[in-house]
C-alpha cells in the first residue's frame, strides 16, 4: 500500500482576531477541506502551553497528490475565499506537505494529546534513525496510542515530525541519550489538546 500524504500546519493568529480565528476553521475551512476527495482527515489542536504556534491542524491525505488535484485547486491559494485571504493573510502560517514514512499509512486518531516532534534539515537517510528514536522514546508509555513520523522536503534537506497521539493528557520528557546527534535537529517540541 502506498503512503500517505499529509498536509499538517502550524498556526499563531493574532490575540485581536483569535475569536474569528477560530470559526472561520471550524464552520469554513474545515468543511472545505473534507469536501475534497482525497482529505481523509481533518482535527485541529490547540498549544497546552504558553509555546507558539498555538494551534495545530493536521490533515491525512490519501496520497501527498491531493493537494495538486483540480478539486483541491478549487478552494486553495488563488481561488481561496475572502474569509480565508482575511484571516491567513493576518496569522503566521508554518505549512509543511510530505508522506508519511513511518508506519505509513495510519490516519490520525482522537486523543487527549498530541506531542509534536520536529527534526529540521536531516539527511533523507536520517529517516530510520528519527522512526527508532520516537519510538524508543515514545511506544514504552502505556498511554501511548500512536506514534508517526512524516518527511517532508525543504531545499536539498528533509524535515521530519513525529507525531505520537495518548490516551490521556501526558508531558512527555526529550529523553537526549535517544536522540542522540538528531537531538541537536530538534526545533519545535510541544504538546496539544484537541479542539
Amino acid at each position: 500500500m502506498a503512503q500517505k500524504g499529509f498536509l499538517l500546519v502550524l498556526m499563531q493568529p493574532p490575540p485581536t482576531i483569535e475569536e474569528e480565528f477560530n470559526a472561520w476553521y471550524d464552520t469554513e475551512h474545515v468543511p472545505e477541506r473534507l469536501s475534497v476527495p482525497g482529505v481523509e482527515t481533518a482535527v485541529r489542536f490547540c498549544s497546552t502551553t504558553d509555546a507558539a504556534p498555538k494551534y495545530l491542524a493536521m490533515y491525512d491525505l490519501a496520497a501527498e497528490s491531493v493537494l495538486d488535484s483540480d478539486a483541491y485547486k478549487k478552494v486553495a491559494g488563488a481561488n481561496s475565499s475572502p474569509w480565508t485571504r482575511r484571516v491567513t493573510g493576518r496569522t503566521k502560517v508554518y505549512r509543511s506537505v510530505g508522506h508519511q514514512i513511518f508506519p505509513g499509512n495510519d490516519l490520525t486518531l482522537r486523543s487527549a494529546r498530541v506531542t509534536l516532534v520536529r527534526f529540521r534539515e536531516l539527511a533523507e537517510t536520517d529517516g530510520e534513525a528519527v522512526v527508532k528514536a520516537m519510538r524508543e522514546t515514545f511506544e514504552q508509555h502505556p498511554s501511548t496510542l500512536q506514534v508517526r513520523v512524516f518527511a517532508y522536503h525543504v531545499g536539498g534537506k528533509v524535515d521530519f515530525l513525529g507525531f505520537v497521539s495518548s490516551s490521556v493528557p501526558d508531558d512527555f520528557a526529550i529523553q537526549a541519550e535517544v536522540f542522540g546527534k538528531l537531538g541537536a535537529a530538534i526545533d519545535l517540541f510541544n504538546s496539544y489538546a484537541p479542539l
